[in-house]
């Protein structure tokens, strides 16, 4: 079975965390595991890995894992917006409540 096999076929946060050496607070993952999981998938699609050996392959999916979970130490899953819905929540700027004083009617 080939490394991203194997990687596909992980279930849990500490799964990738325990195969891939990267070391965790579990109060973080509690509360960000399916983030950071997805942050590290999103590093992993940018990368070409079509052409690397299995150890090149965990050097790299290693270094995105502990990347994403940095971005995670520094900051919360609300600030990353990592999935759609959190990134729909964010309000466009200059489209707030417009009161209706502010309107006018024009007879045409």
């Amino acid at each position: 079975m080939s490394l991203i096999e194997t990687l596909k076929g992980m279930s849990t946060a500490e799964d990738f965390f325990d195969f891939l050496a990267v070391p965790y607070d579990q109060s973080l993952l509690r509360v960000a595991r399916l983030h950071i999981l997805r942050r590290m998938g999103d590093y992993l699609r940018r990368e070409d890995l079509e052409a690397l050996s299995d150890d090149e392959i965990y050097l790299r999916a290693r270094a995105d894992l502990e990347r994403a979970y940095a971005d995670f130490q520094a900051s919360t899953p609300l600030e990353q917006r990592v999935f759609k819905v959190l990134k729909d929540a964010v309000r466009p700027k200059g489209r707030g409540f417009v009161p209706l004083s502010a309107l006018e009617v024009r007879k045409g």
